[in-house]
């Protein structure tokens, strides 16, 4: 007996969020699910926005993720275009100082994730022993 067509029909995937336009991406899942791990990490209220400015420490126009966190630290996660696959750098400040280094961020990634965007600030912040009791 052979499969009906709707046996042979495989499910179609929904799209990943990664494949939405940037500025959908950016809001509305990096940013809400940023947002969510920095609470869980010990910061409930944060600003996080997409903007598109000067770039700390070097200027040149980009698009940025700009987090002001609960304790008055703040990041800058640049994108060089409004593509996440674009070259990533990432300052950090502490509290009513501005920043004075500009990062590279995951330049050594072939794919980019909302998972993988998100475990890397986390990991850099920690680094800066701003998250948890370091």
């Amino acid at each position: 007996m052979e499969p009906s067509n709707e046996e042979s029909v495989k499910p179609i995937k929904p799209p990943k969020p990664e494949d939405k336009p940037f500025d959908n991406f950016i809001n509305e899942d990096l940013i809400p699910d940023l947002d969510k791990a920095l609470t869980a990490s010990g910061f409930p209220e944060n600003t996080i926005s997409l903007k598109n400015g000067q770039r700390p420490v070097t200027g040149g126009d980009c698009w940025m993720v700009v987090g002001d966190m609960s304790n008055g630290r703040k990041f800058w996660l640049c994108f060089e275009t409004n593509a996440i696959t674009s070259k990533k750098t990432i300052a950090i400040a502490e509290q009513g100082i501005y920043p004075s280094v500009l990062e590279s961020f995951l330049i050594d990634e072939k794919k980019t994730t909302k998972a993988l965007l998100i475990s890397r600030l986390l990991q850099r912040l920690n680094g800066q022993k701003w998250l948890g009791a370091n």
